[in-house]
């Protein structure tokens, strides 16, 4: 038996489907998840959602914007704002987009502002890494 993962944008189901292992990016860091985990609910950070799939040793990438993984009976079920495949990502855009958002972290003063460019820069990196 594997795990089944769905993740769940809030408009619809963005991937669901069986694998052997999950890696998340959760608000502490990475975490690994095996057939048989305990039952357990956390936060997810900006990053990348690795998966291995059941039948084989590829990985699946998906770049996820924050929300929260609950896993419980073999099963995770993944609540995010935005979730992006790694192999439709334009490494191009994504190293501009990466170059961009470091450049105005470095030189932005305003508190507020700094919020918001860190959340963007952290996608970026996610999309770029």
């Amino acid at each position: 038996m594997n795990l089944e993962v769905s993740i769940i944008v809030p408009d619809r189901i963005f991937w669901k489907d069986n694998v052997r292992e999950v890696i998340l990016p959760t608000l502490t860091g990475q975490m690994g998840v095996l057939k048989d985990h305990i039952p357990l609910l956390t936060g997810l950070d900006t990053g990348l959602i690795s998966l291995r799939a059941a039948n084989s040793l590829d990985w699946l990438t998906v770049v996820v914007t924050g929300g929260f993984a609950l896993v419980n009976n073999n099963k995770i079920t993944i609540l995010v704002n935005e979730a992006e495949l790694g192999s439709e990502i334009n490494l191009e855009e994504a190293e501009q987009m990466f170059i961009d958002s470091k450049s105005a972290l470095e030189n932005v003063i305003d508190a507020k502002k700094k919020l918001e460019l860190v959340s963007q820069f952290k996608k970026a990196r996610a999309r770029f890494v």
